[in-house]
This record gives structure tokens, C-alpha cells and sequence, in this order.
């Protein structure tokens, strides 16, 4: 499952410790490499120096200490050698006359390769220089270790036999720190985990400013970064050291620790190796930097060994998980597209904007950006054109809340029925007035449509379409209906995140009445009221009825475009994520459906008015998505 799918199980061990007592360290090392194996972990690092300790200062000068870590390392190496997992280890050793503070690759009874620390810290309370060298100074290629030779050099990556993007490379500690750290090469290189062993003391503020710099270094160089530092029982004389351990994916942490543990503590994560591949390859800017150096590959055999995932996927991908800081994001949503209206008002010289205001969600979302722009130039609110526009489907709490909404801010009013209009256009086409096809509702949005850009020619104005991301993702808008406009205010906005942002716009206003009218928008059923309600007044044609739910089609729509994974893997991760919400049954109906209408409604993305791109998904024609209108599916819902 995994290597299938793209994932690597990988593990981080922040290890009880003694320091210099090397018989001690080595029984929790294989304590720990044996769990970890029975989890399914397929590669694992332990802090810098973690089999003496990194504390050990002037006894790295004592043969007797430097003798028992190559003993220890061998024992760990006889102990683990039927295991299929992959260890990394912190060993101090001697090549060239010199030691090194190196990174040690084990597996199946062998040492692959060791990896010496390049930036040496003399700084401080950190004298290392005292003890070890740099690997600018290693002249050898090669090192005799238990009667074979072993690579050693920070020219090393160790690459998977089979499948070529299960690639890592090592550095140690200080070299993250570095402006030019190794990391850089080993990922120009083919790399896309990297593991740091580390000793990080802790002080106040560093935490904050170490995860960011893992992230940064996993982000630009776009890999997984798996980071594990000594803990608190390193010698205490001058230091405390925290025993951080953190797995960070292209930027985003993934999971971390609890510091300040006396007792061996791990984390344990499914790195997602496929999506990170995907970015590469889009990123023409990373591989365009090109390597100085060739790295010297070795062969290591990841074994597929987990059918589950202990990774977890945010069921709204386009929302900020972090509800602390989701006002934060929605203000600068919101600022995005209200900048990018006000730009172009600015640019024609025009005041006045029109928009059809249905009662719904989207209209509403794009009515209130509309407003946030005239604020930004300092336009008045009846410059805004608000248009009802009544037809055989409305119902009178989406009319009553279209009307309040646009009182309540003070814009001017216009209310145009649709209904003679659609009744002649339906006789001049020769549809019979009972027919509920297709037909029957694009006369309605394309009339409404016509009525917005000629009101828009007589004031003089801009149609400031409503239409989001999500209906454009399905081509869930009629053609040269509600598809057109002269400048698209949410065209970027996925329908959940619509939600939040119109939900933000209501917590933050004063008005207790306009707040009433928004929240009550928020409560009533997403529908493009084109067909006639029920018996009792109430909406009919829900939306989701027919398309499917938005949760779903938004989790499909950000995994397919923003890392090009596949159908299967898509559902996949789909049925882990919404297992208490829907069936696998329902997942693959609507993920069928999602594919099938992605692809045969390109031809409406092909010609979109403009519009502002507010996160990393946009259907442009312009920018992100360069796709033929004739494309085929079936390869996409076949797999």
C-alpha cells in the first residue's frame, strides 16, 4: 500500500540517555528500532552522538569511549539485522586521522553509508571544533568498518532499488543552521527526505525559530524533513536540552513531540512522497537550479510492509484547520478580492457596480466584497446596483433576504421579474411552459444575465459576477449565464470556504440587523431556485441533491489539482477521511461524477471573465489550469 500510493512510514526517537555510558544507550536504541520495526516504520533517525551522547566534551579524546561506540554500533547493527527497517544513528567516528560526528546508515546486518557533519559550531557554549572535524576536511571516499568498506561523505544519497523518488539524504544538526546547507544538494540531487541528527539546547524562543527553520528547509526544498534532537538527560552542566523531534512536509509540520521527556519518546508519520514528486515536477524554479556537485547513490530496499494510514487529511482543505487564526485568513481573503475589484474600478474609472443578489451564499459573499472595495476607494454604497431579479423558482425567504441585505447597506435597489420575459422567450422557442429540462432553467439565468449587462450599459457600470471555484471546478453554471460576467469576484473561492467568509462578514459586523440577514443566508439551503418550489413556499431544487456535496467535491477538487493525485488515490484518502460521514459507495459515485464533469465542462473555464487568484487553485485559462476543452476522461476513471 504504501510505496503504491507514495508513502513512507519514517520515525523519530528522542532516546533515554547516559551520557558516555554507551552500554546503557545502545539497550534503548534497539529497544526502540524493534517497536518502531513492529509499527511499520520503514526508515527511523536518532539525535546526533546518540549511542556516547552528545555531551561527552573532552571524553570524544578518550580511546576507550571512542573504541565502546563502534562496539555499540556493531551490537545494534547484529540486533536489528533481521529486521527490514532502516536506522539512522549518531556515532562519532575516525577516518583520515580525524574524527568526524557523523550520521550512520544501518540495515539487514549492514552499514550502508555514514554522512559526516560539514559546519562545525566553535561558538558560545559550543566548542566542537575541539573535537571533530569538518567533512571539508575528509579526503577519503571510502572507510574499512567491520572488515568492509562503507561510503562515507556528505556526497551521499540512499535511494530505493525499485522506485527512484523514495530518495533521502543526511545532515547533522548546526548544517541546517548553515546558509548553505547540505540538504540543498542532497534534494537537487534526487533527495526528498531528509533527516537531521541533531543537539539543539533549548532557551527561550528558539523552539519558535527552530520549526521554522525545519519548515523553511523542508518548503524550499520542497521534501519531507524529519528532525530529531538530544533530550533532557544530555549533561546539564551549562545546557538543558529539550528533545524536540519534528517531521515537517514541504513547510507544513506534520506532527511533533512533547519536550522536556526524561523517557524515550517517538513520532511516527506517512510522508507523502507522490505529492511531493508532484511539486518538483511542477516547480520548474527548484530543478532549474541545477547541482554542483554528483552525489553518489546508494541502493536501499524499502519494504512495503502497512496496509493502513496513519496519516489524517483535513476534511475542508481550503479552510484554515487553525480556528484561531481563520478570522486572520478570511480578512486577507477577503482584502485579495476586494483589491483586485478595486483595481479595476480604479483602472476604468468607474463607480458603479452591478450584481444580481439571489438571497444565496455566493451573491452575498460577492455583494459584501464589493462593499469592502468601495470602502478601500471611498465610494459610496449607493453606487452599487443591487438586482432582484424574481423568477419561477424564487422563494419568498431567499426575495425577503435579497431585499433586506441590500437595504440594510444602504445600496441602490432594482427588481426586475424574469418571469414574462422566460414565459415569451419559452413561446419564441417553441418550449412548452410545462418542460423542466435543461432548457427550462438557462432561459432563466441567461435572462437574468442580459438584464445585469444592460442595466450595466445604461449606468455605465461593471456585472460583477458571483460563480465559485466549486461550480466552476463542475461546470455547475449555465454558459453565457451566471458563467459571464465583467469581472469575477470569487472565482477563485471553493463553495466551503464561501461559507466561512460570509460567515466572518457576520462576526464582524456591528449592524445587528444587516448581522440577522447574513446569518440567516448562512441557514438556507444552496439552491439555484430555477425550478418552482414545493407545495408550502420552501426550496425544491437543492443543489447537492444533484451534484453531490461540496465537502466532497472540494476534497477531490484540491488533491487532483493541487498535487495531480490519482483517482484511486484520491479515493483512497477520501474513505479514511470521511469514513463516519459517507459510504465507499457514495465516495465513488460522486468522485466519478467529479471526473466526468472536470473534464467535459472545460469548454466554459476556457473563455472565464477575468478574475482575482486567491489561494494556490485557479481554473484561469490564463494562469493555472492550461487544459484542452477535448480532453478524455476515461483514462482518469478507469484507473
Amino acid at each position: 500500500m504504501n510505496k503504491k500510493y507514495g508513502y513512507v512510514r519514517v520515525a523519530a526517537v528522542v532516546p533515554e540517555l547516559k551520557v558516555a555510558n554507551t552500554t546503557f544507550n545502545t539497550k534503548e536504541i534497539i529497544k526502540e528500532i524493534k517497536l518502531l520495526d513492529k509499527e511499520g516504520v520503514q526508515i527511523v533517525t536518532f539525535p546526533e552522538l546518540c549511542i556516547t551522547g552528545y555531551t561527552c566534551a573532552d571524553l570524544f579524546s578518550q580511546d576507550v569511549l571512542i573504541s565502546k561506540a563502534l562496539d555499540s554500533l556493531k551490537k545494534i547493527i547484529d540486533e536489528t539485522s533481521k529486521l527490514d527497517i532502516i536506522s539512522i544513528l549518531g556515532v562519532p567516528i575516525v577516518c583520515d586521522n580525524q574524527l568526524f560526528n557523523t550520521g550512520v546508515v544501518i540495515n539487514k546486518g549492514e552499514v550502508l553509508g555514514i554522512v559526516p557533519k560539514t559546519y562545525i559550531p566553535n561558538y558560545g557554549e559550543f566548542y566542537e571544533k575541539r573535537w571533530f572535524s569538518t567533512s571539508n576536511t575528509l579526503r577519503s571516499k571510502s572507510i574499512k568498518l567491520f572488515g568492509k568498506d562503507v561510503p562515507i561523505g556528505i556526497d551521499l544519497v540512499f535511494s530505493d532499488t525499485i522506485d527512484k523518488k523514495f530518495t533521502f539524504g543526511i545532515e547533522v544538526c548546526e548544517d541546517l543552521w548553515s546558509p548553505k546547507a547540505p540538504s540543498v544538494e542532497a534534494a537537487l540531487n534526487g533527495a526528498t527526505m531528509i533527516f537531521n541528527l541533531s543537539a539543539s539546547n533549548e532557551v527561550i524562543g528558539k523552539y519558535g525559530y527552530r520549526k521554522n527553520l525545519i519548515n523553511m528547509q523542508a518548503a524550499k526544498n520542497v521534501c519531507a524533513y524529519i528532525y530529531a534532537s538530544s533530550g533532557v538527560n544530555e549533561s546539564t552542566t551549562d545546557l538543558v536540552f529539550s528533545g524536540y523531534a519534528g517531521i515537517s512536509e514541504n513547510g507544513t509540520m506534520l506532527v511533533e513531540n512533547n519536550r522536556f521527556d526524561l523517557k524515550t519518546n517517538h513520532i511516527i508519520c506517512d510522508v507523502d512522497i507522490q505529492r511531493l514528486m508532484n511539486n518538483r515536477i511542477k516547480d520548474i524554479s527548484f530543478m532549474g537550479v541545477g547541482s554542483n556537485n554528483t552525489y553518489r547513490v546508494i541502493d536501499i530496499n524499502l519494504k512495503d510492509k502497512n496496509d493502513n494510514l496513519l496519516r489524517t487529511y483535513d476534511m475542508y482543505p481550503f479552510v484554515p484547520s487553525d480556528e484561531s487564526k481563520r478570522a486572520e485568513r478570511c480578512k486577507e481573503i477577503v482584502s485579495i478580492q476586494a483589491c483586485g475589484l478595486a483595481k479595476r474600478l480604479k483602472h476604468t474609472g468607474m463607480k458603479k457596480c452591478i450584481i444580481g443578489i439571489s438571497g444565496g451564499l455566493d451573491s452575498t459573499l460577492a455583494f459584501l466584497v464589493i462593499l469592502e472595495a468601495y470602502r478601500m476607494l471611498g465610494i459610496s454604497n449607493d453606487n452599487l446596483i443591487g438586482v432582484t431579479m424574481p423568477g419561477f423558482g424564487t422563494t419568498e425567504r431567499t426575495y425577503n433576504n435579497a431585499l433586506t441585505l441590500m437595504k440594510s447597506y444602504g445600496v441602490t435597489i432594482k427588481e426586475v421579474s424574469i418571469k414574462e420575459a422566460s414565459l415569451q422567450h419559452f413561446k419564441d422557442i417553441e418550449l412548452d411552459v410545462n418542460d423542466r429540462s435543461v432548457t427550462y432553467e438557462n432561459t432563466q439565468a441567461r435572462e437574468r444575465t442580459q438584464i445585469l449587462m444592460d442595466i450595466a450599459n445604461k449606468e455605465n457600470g461593471l456585472v460583477i459576477g458571483t460563480g465559485d471555484l466549486s461550480e466552476l471546478a463542475l461546470g455547475w453554471c449555465t454558459y453565457n449565464g451566471d458563467h459571464m460576467s465583467m469581472y469575477a469576484v470569487n472565482v477563485s473561492i471553493p463553495k466551503t470556504l464561501v461559507r466561512y467568509l460570509v460567515k466572518y462578514f457576520a462576526d464582524t459586523e456591528k449592524v445587528e440587523k444587516c448581522r440577522k440577514t447574513i446569518l440567516d443566508i448562512l441557514d438556507t439551503p444552496i439552491s439555484p431556485e430555477l425550478l418552482p418550489p414545493d407545495k408550502d413556499g420552501n426550496i425544491k431544487q437543492e443543489t447537492e441533491s444533484v451534484v453531490g456535496p461540496y465537502i466532497l467535491h472540494d476534497f477531490f477538487l484540491y488533491h487532483f489539482m493541487r498535487y495531480g493525485a490519482s483517482p484511486d488515490k484520491i479515493r483512497y484518502i477520501a474513505n479514511k477521511t470521511f469514513k463516519d460521514m459517507y459510504d465507499s459507495e457514495t465516495i465513488d459515485k460522486w468522485l466519478k461524477f467529479f471526473i466526468k464533469r472536470f473534464f467535459n465542462q472545460q469548454f466554459k473555464r476556457s473563455c472565464l471573465p477575468d478574475g482575482p487568484k486567491v489561494g494556490t487553485i485557479s481554473v484561469s485559462p490564463r494562469g493555472d489550469l492550461r487544459m484542452p476543452s477535448d480532453a478524455d476522461s476515461s483514462t482518469w476513471l478507469e484507473w
